[in-house]
């Protein structure tokens, strides 16, 4: 049995989408699992995303598709398609909870959680894993104002690391967002955006 440090990826596919965009880039999840494989036992990669299922062809079909069959568990589920108080077509998918289950069971598996999302609703289940001896690290960005991940939830983190940081490692060949002071910060919003298409996800 491997002494490495066992990982698990819980990634909030829309969160992570609008944050990388936030800050000049897009994902490249090959080189996203590359990169956690490297650091450690990956364990799974879990990616969460809400579908409009009376859609005839959905832009992020192709992507769930390729994640599907290239390391990563992906789970998905009906978006909700109602009309707000001002005659607004809005799309509600929420994956918190399908998150939040997959994360406590896995909590006595792994030795270190890698939360991509920055969502506050998340604070709860953060500290409720870390009470089962698991250290949680927050990906998501405060070069943007206001900031994408909720002050609660960085707080809570045992690690939190910006994502445009990360850039150089996990985004597309060629984009080169602009430099940024460092943001790593260890303690001892929902989106909304689709993408246009797949390539908007992998080279």
């Amino acid at each position: 049995m491997s002494d490495k440090e066992r990982i698990a990826l819980f990634i909030d596919g829309a969160n992570l989408y609008a944050t990388a965009k936030s800050v000049g880039f897009d994902i490249d999840y090959r080189k996203l699992l590359k990169e956690y494989q490297s650091r450690g036992r990956l364990i799974r990669a879990f990616y969460y995303t809400a579908l409009v299922e009376d859609q005839e062809y959905s832009s992020i079909r192709p992507l769930i598709d390729w994640l599907d069959y290239n390391g990563f568990a992906v789970v998905t589920k009906p978006a909700k398609e109602f009309v707000d108080a001002l005659g607004r077509r809005k799309i509600k998918g929420n994956m918190d909870i399908e998150l939040a289950i997959d994360a406590m069971e896995m909590a006595d598996k792994i030795d270190h959680m890698i939360l991509f999302s920055g969502d506050g609703d998340f604070r709860s289940l953060v500290e409720a894993i870390q009470r089962k001896g698991v250290r949680v690290s927050v990906i998501s960005t405060i070069t943007t104002q206001p900031p994408m991940v909720a002050d609660e939830l960085r707080r809570q983190a045992d690690e939190f690391v910006d994502i445009a940081h990360l850039a150089a490692k996990i985004g597309r060949d060629g984009e080169r967002p602009e430099p940024r002071p460092r943001t790593i910060e260890r303690r001892t919003l929902h989106a909304s955006h689709t993408p246009t298409s797949a390539d908007d996800y992998t080279n």
